[in-house]
């Protein structure tokens, strides 16, 4: 059985991941526990013989011992401070970990070429496709449009430069905007969602005509294990959910949706239940991304249709009362985040 390193394993797409490949790798969890990592997350897998949590800041050298004592196979590298409004806010911290965590790992792998990195990315790298009809691809330049994009886009370049350099054996993926249980809910849609378990109105910025691509958090863990499995060394792979729409669109169907399986007999107007607020700086209009790549080489496909995800998430939150209040004695305050 293989030995998987994963880095912010008790974050969203992490703590997903973790969960559906337990059975099929022994996994040391490695977390620094900052306010989007929830322990609550994997608690019911503390006891799992094929799991391992390590709280630990991939920043700081010392990080090293302890992923070589563990012998892994390969490093799957999500941990990452991932939130523009915070980065515009306070960015040097989206800096050392985004930045420096990653730096750290590399040189891990540079001295044990054994070990498979995979780097998971974000299609924000690219920057603002504006009103065009194209989609990002793996030779669209790099074009960051705020601190959190550009920390990202410089720890693409070291992995990418590490690769070539020192010839590790790397991958990078730069997927769309995720969705999915377990979200820290300063997110839009779980944000959304507990706006109308709290009867608030749902902020959405400027007009809601930003576009983005919605990808079922489940559908991008299949990716990144194809990527892991039989991904070509040194090669960027794009994962898209093929659900491109509107912020306000988006929240028209949550709330559809979320009425449906709350109140199906009541009759609701969207507009009783969001306000426009002014834009944040420098959003970037629309990302989109070409995924024909990793489909035509790795046999990849999106199965989640997005109404589909979209009610599992609702209903998820809808049951997991707990997870909330527990987030919210964590000081959680609700508040406009994305």
């Amino acid at each position: 059985m293989k030995r998987l390193v994963v880095t912010g394993g008790l974050g969203f797409i992490g703590s997903n991941f973790i969960r559906k490949f337990l059975e099929k790798y022994k996994i040391l969890n490695i977390d620094k526990l900052t306010y989007a990592g929830n322990s609550d997350n994997l608690s019911d897998l503390n006891k799992h013989k094929n799991y391992k949590f390590i709280r630990a800041d991939i920043s700081k050298f010392d990080i090293r011992k302890k992923i070589l004592k563990f012998k892994p196979d390969g490093i799957i590298h999500f941990a990452a401070e991932s939130h523009v409004d915070r980065s515009i806010e306070n960015s040097r911290e989206f800096l050392e970990t985004n930045i420096l965590g990653t730096y750290n790992l590399l040189e891990i792998v540079k001295d044990n070429k054994k070990i498979k990195f995979v780097h998971i990315s974000t299609d924000e790298v690219y920057g603002d496709l504006g009103k065009t009809k194209k989609k990002f691809n793996k030779k669209t330049k790099f074009n960051p449009s705020s601190p959190y994009s550009a920390s990202k886009a410089s720890a693409d370049h070291l992995v990418s430069a590490w690769a070539r350099t020192y010839r590790i054996n790397s991958f990078i993926i730069n997927c769309s905007n995720n969705y999915g249980p377990n979200q820290y809910p300063e997110k839009l849609i779980p944000y959304a969602i507990l706006c109308l378990q709290n009867k608030k109105k749902i902020p959405i910025y400027g007009k809601g005509d930003q576009v983005r691509d919605w990808l079922f958090v489940e559908d991008h863990c299949e990716a990144i294990e194809k990527v892991f499995k039989s991904g070509k060394r040194d090669e960027t792979y794009l994962v898209g959910g093929k659900n491109e729409m509107t912020n306000i669109d988006l929240i028209k169907n949550l709330i559809e949706i979320y009425f449906k399986i709350k109140k199906p007999n009541l009759k609701v107007n969207y507009r009783d239940y969001v306000t426009y607020v002014r834009d944040r700086p420098g959003h970037d209009v629309r990302y989109s991304v070409d995924t024909s790549y990793i489909e035509h080489k790795l046999r990849w496909k999106p199965k989640t249709l997005f109404e589909t995800g979209l009610r599992k998430t609702i209903r998820w939150y809808m049951n997991n009362s707990k997870w909330i209040e527990n987030l919210e004695k964590k000081n959680f305050v609700h508040k406009r985040r994305g």
